[in-house]
């Protein structure tokens, strides 16, 4: 079992904080805040314990230098300063005389938020190559690590597995309830266990299918891959789209458990991905040559209701139809609201899924919404996840 953060006396220490505060930003305003508040719990117990507060976070991809200019932590700060109701500090650089400088004159329950951590990628990809060097650097800077993004946790960068290698470490509150939320659903489901994937290409999800239907009693697919099953199972699938590197794979997994893969029976096809295109409901057996298979239909949306609403454990990563056009949107729509009634323990992970969550109103307040789709992932995979890896033992 891992170190988490009320195993440490915090009174007074140096406490680095690797948070996932990756928001989306337009023209310096905050759009969405709700990776912000998720952290809240974890900094406000450093700040009641009288640790001295020191956070890391990236934001955004940092490739060039222009991209700089979008993507400062500046106005991160000024939001969590706001939703904290206490100055932060923000330092307008990762490392340097400035950062030591906050960092020395802090006192007990004080903030310092320094800037981007990917902005050590433009010279050799320092933060997500667990560059030594700059991992050693940072864990100068503190006493104790604490690792409360989960968003990142399945990546070995030197902001969160270089630091906990480097200092006593441990998980934050977030972290801690993500696993223990993922692995009960996974490890210890109250079964029926149903396991909903989405999403558009298969091989992204190879690791998770294997997993999957080996764990659950359904595997519901939705989204574009069921082009590609269809088309190893020999269907025509016109100009769906199709991972080709995987139709192997698709044909060996379903032919081993169809009794577990639902694919879906109807599906709504297009002249063209577009919200003026001409639409007609069929069969996997029936579409055309220059047709674009692009949600699930009423047959299908009434099967998987059946077998959702039956569940008592559910997981869905990936959204069922191109929800994103209206037009197209019936069949990720119906999952919503068909999730949003069911008294099951529900685990949604993925920034899509999560955006159609909230795009159709979902309200069921017992569901656990992960605030990382790619650990999410890896978990379903059983892979360990480096971030986590790294962090002390009790």
């Amino acid at each position: 079992m891992k170190k988490n953060i009320t195993d440490f006396k915090l009174k007074n220490q140096r406490v680095i904080v690797r948070c996932d505060l990756n928001v989306p930003i337009k023209d310096g305003v905050i759009l969405d805040d709700t990776r912000i508040k998720a952290c809240l719990e974890t900094i406000e117990h450093l700040v009641s314990a009288k640790a001295k507060v020191i956070i890391l976070s990236h934001l955004g991809r940092v490739k060039e230098e222009k991209d700089k200019e979008t993507n400062s932590l500046r106005p991160v700060a000024d939001k969590l300063s706001e939703l904290i109701g206490r100055p932060v500090k923000f330092v307008p650089y990762t490392r340097g005389m400035e950062v030591e400088n906050a960092i020395n004159s802090m006192e007990p329950r004080d903030i310092v938020m320094l800037e981007n951590t990917r902005f050590e990628d433009l010279n050799g990809n320092k933060e997500s190559g667990n560059d030594s060097e700059l991992a050693h650097y940072w864990a100068s800077l503190g006493d104790i690590f604490i690792n409360d993004a989960f968003g990142t946790i399945h990546r070995a960068h030197a902001s969160n597995v270089g630091i906990a290698k480097l200092l006593p470490s441990g998980i934050g509150f977030l972290v801690k309830n993500e696993i223990e939320k993922i692995s009960s659903a996974l490890n210890n489901p109250e079964r029926p266990l149903v396991i909903m994937l989405g999403g558009a290409k298969v091989s992204d999800k190879i690791g998770v299918i294997n997993n999957a239907v080996k764990i659950a009693d359904y595997v519901l697919i939705g989204g574009g891959m069921p082009y590609t099953f269809y088309k190893a199972l020999g269907y025509n699938v016109g100009l769906s789209i199709v991972d080709d590197s995987s139709l192997e794979f698709c044909r060996n997994i379903y032919s081993q458990y169809k009794n577990k893969i639902l694919l879906p029976e109807d599906i709504v096809v297009a002249s063209s991905i577009s919200e003026g295109a001409s639409t007609r409901i069929t069969t996997y057996a029936d579409i055309g040559s220059n047709e674009v298979g692009i949600d699930i239909g009423m047959a299908t949306i009434s099967r998987y209701k059946s077998i959702l609403m039956n569940a008592n454990t559910i997981i869905w990563n990936g959204p069922i139809g191109m929800f994103e056009i209206a037009k197209f949107s019936q069949g990720t729509r119906k999952v919503v609201e068909i999730l949003s009634s069911s008294k099951a323990k529900i685990v949604v992970g993925g920034g899509d899924t999560i955006s159609a969550l909230n795009k159709f109103g979902f309200n069921n307040k017992r569901a656990h919404i992960s605030t990382g789709g790619g650990a999410t992932l890896e978990m379903l995979e059983g892979k360990e996840l480096p971030g986590l890896s790294a962090i002390s033992d009790k």
